[in-house]
């Protein structure tokens, strides 16, 4: 390998992100806890359930609480963005308050196959809403802006994604070529590792992998690592492999699956909010280029949006 594999791996020091906000921290409890061991997912589950009454306990209390240690309690803290359990009964604290001068609907997306489709609407529409907000939430605006930097001075940029997250990739490059930019999408592993072996430093590599344990699209995101491109992952699983490979993580909602809507169906509501905030953001920085290019490519379109008229 060629390159540090991360800074969790290696030794360089670097400025810790700020805490979570009090809003954050239910989207935290809902992103991380999939990966959490069973004893760190009860306590996460007990804050996120009861910030209120968790907020007024000790470190020792929420351990008997949960049926815990008093260090588990404090290593999920940590992980979930929180110096120490103080700062932790802070922001459940700020949470609690915030409950309590407006609650959420009491709307659950649980979806059973009888249910008379205005409440699958409402039901999906609540869920897709609550997705965006804990995306938006928890993503990480310095690591954001900084994948932006890149993508506005790379050579080319390679987008690596399959199933559902292939089309959010496709998404992403048609939006970058739309202003101008060198953009490909690719979905088969193949074609993906053979072009992630040809770029180089400048060039930007772009995973997207909902479960951050994609082979297919870990493979070409380390081939490009490793030769020296920049590098982002757009997961729902921050702790996840891909990460390794990633020196920008961009997280999304983790979205509770049900039988009748995968998680691959909720996790591309979050990956596309995601990709619109990166597009918007180059397009900013890239103004004076990006609107006559968008202008362009709609006036090449125009004739094809026209109802045709019909022959006398």
């Amino acid at each position: 390998m060629t390159r540090d594999v991360k800074e969790i791996f290696g030794s360089g020091a670097a400025t810790p992100p700020a805490p979570p906000a009090p809003a954050a921290l239910a989207a935290k409890v809902r992103t991380l806890a999939p990966s959490m061991t069973r004893s760190m997912q009860r306590v996460a589950e007990a804050v996120a359930d009861d910030p209120a009454g968790c907020a007024a306990l000790t470190v020792t209390g929420l351990a008997e609480l949960t049926g815990t240690s008093e260090a588990t309690v404090v290593r999920t803290a940590r992980l979930l963005g929180y110096p120490g359990y103080r700062d932790l009964r802070l922001a459940l604290a700020g949470l609690a308050a915030q409950q309590q001068s407006g609650r959420a609907p009491a709307i659950t997306t649980d979806i059973a196959v009888d249910d008379p489709i205005a409440d699958v609407v409402a039901k999906l529409a609540y869920d897709e809403q609550q997705t965006l907000a804990d995306t938006a939430a928890g993503l990480d605006t310095v690591q954001l802006a900084a994948a932006v930097t890149a993508l506005v001075g790379a050579r080319r940029t390679d987008v690596y994604g399959v199933g559902a997250s292939g089309l959010v990739a496709q998404d992403l490059t048609q939006k970058l070529l739309r202003i101008g930019l060198l953009a490909h999408a690719h979905s088969d592993p193949h074609l993906a590792v053979t072009n992630a072996v040809q770029l180089r430093p400048g060039d930007v590599a772009i995973a997207i992998t909902h479960s951050g344990s994609t082979g297919d699209v870990i493979e070409p995101l380390r081939a490009a690592f490793e030769r020296g491109a920049t590098t982002v992952a757009v997961t729902g699983r921050p702790d996840g492999p891909v990460t390794q490979y990633a020196d920008h993580v961009l997280t999304t909602s983790t979205a509770r699956e049900s039988e009748l809507r995968p998680a691959a169906m909720s996790s591309r509501t979050g990956q596309l909010l995601v990709v619109d905030c990166l597009f918007v953001g180059v397009a900013q920085r890239t103004y004076e280029a990006a609107a006559p290019a968008l202008a362009a490519s709609y006036e090449a379109l125009a004739h094809r949006h026209r109802v045709p008229r019909k022959s006398p």
